[in-house]
């Protein structure tokens, strides 16, 4: 008997434990999938790509990471069209987007403007910061040597023209379309080269190899200290601002978030200029704030869009 009792014993105990390592594993399984699940994807896309905005990212992953209490990535996307993409695919959870990617994106049902950006507002005259104002719109520039002879924007006609992706709105689409409204279709009536960030389409008109840039307005500030060698003030003039207003980048989520986790991102964008690391974030884009996202201000994009494709 006592013996029967021992192996009744052991194997009673040899069941627990397997029972409980089994309920152990599960539990370690479920709670790494739900991490998963609930790791946050951020993409921006870089305004040069001078390998300096990667570096970057790394803190901007932890401050979001602190903020919202869970894992956060932070990637770049190496052009406009593939912030779009990883959005339509579902491997992008939050987006900083550009204007136009943004309304792809919208109009693929893969994208939510939950805020929209605030920038500093420019003087269009001196073309020099507005202390204290800030705008959510802004516009294209197109700049040239400060030394050319073109006044006008129709002297474009024949000219070679450093343009960003097409599916830039102050790096193309605006000008574009606006070019063509003068009566100078660029795609035909002049040399277009798409380059990869605004610092290589000053330099290609600084040296003379292209005659003019599509930047966005304030370029000349915004990138005054990669040309340490020049002074782009003295050096290039803007030719034309573009008539058309451009909506501010969009802070925009996948559609199906949970309604939750929307309204904490909201809340932090919303409360970066507050503190010291948040204000860092931003800097990576050159925003000084957000405001709630109106989706029809994006609606000139559309119209634009299709200016510049006809």
């Amino acid at each position: 008997m006592p013996l029967k009792r021992i192996v009744k014993g052991m194997l009673g105990i040899a069941l627990v434990a397997a029972l409980t390592g089994c309920g152990n594993g599960s539990s370690s399984s479920d709670s790494s999938a739900a991490a998963e699940k609930e790791k946050l994807v951020v993409q921006f896309v870089p305004t040069n790509n001078d390998g300096s905005m990667q570096a970057k990212a790394k803190p901007f992953a932890e401050y979001l990471s602190k903020k919202l209490d869970r894992e956060v990535e932070v990637t770049l996307a190496t052009d406009y069209s593939t912030i779009v993409e990883a959005m339509a695919s579902g491997q992008v959870d939050l987006g900083i987007m550009p204007p136009a990617a943004y309304v792809q994106a919208k109009d693929m049902d893969a994208a939510e403007a939950i805020l929209t950006s605030q920038l500093g507002a420019y003087d269009p005259e001196t073309g020099l910061p507005l202390e204290g104002e800030k705008t959510n719109t802004f516009k294209g520039e197109i700049l040239v040597r400060a030394d050319s002879d073109m006044t006008e924007l129709t002297d474009l006609k024949g000219k070679k023209i450093a343009t960003l992706s097409p599916n830039s709105a102050s790096g193309y689409i605006y000008p574009v379309a606006e070019l063509k409204d003068a009566g100078v279709d660029p795609t035909t009536d002049a040399t277009l080269t798409t380059v990869n960030d605004i610092p290589s389409e000053i330099t290609a008109v600084l040296n003379g190899q292209m005659d003019a840039a599509f930047v966005f307005q304030g370029a000349r500030n915004v990138f005054a200290s990669s040309f340490p060698d020049n002074d782009l003030f003295e050096d290039l003039k803007v030719l034309y601002l573009t008539e058309g207003d451009i909506p501010n980048d969009a802070i925009a989520v996948q559609p199906t978030m949970d309604a939750e986790l929307k309204e904490q991102i909201k809340e932090v964008f919303l409360n970066m200029a507050d503190d010291e690391e948040g204000a860092e974030a931003m800097s990576l884009w050159g925003h000084q704030g957000y405001e709630e996202a109106a989706d029809s201000a994006y609606d000139t994009i559309r119209d634009y869009t299709q200016r510049a494709a006809e």
